[in-house]
């Protein structure tokens, strides 16, 4: 699954850090979401979104 999330955070001058304490995960888990490693659970996508004022769907792509 691809993302948004790299491009976004970068948008609103956020470091990997930062988002991390903010979603309550690791900076690794946020790379690994940057870098397509890891797709988040259902709790986290929806934590990501809340946090950026965005639809899931506006920052994670599903492709078939």
């Amino acid at each position: 699954m691809k993302n948004r999330l790299e491009e976004l955070r970068k948008q609103r001058n956020i470091k990997q850090e930062e988002l991390a304490a903010a979603l309550e995960v690791s900076r690794q888990t946020i790379s690994a979401l940057e870098n397509g490693r890891y797709n988040p659970s259902i709790t986290l996508a929806f934590k990501v979104a809340r946090f950026f004022g965005l639809s899931i769907e506006d920052i994670f792509i599903y492709e078939e």
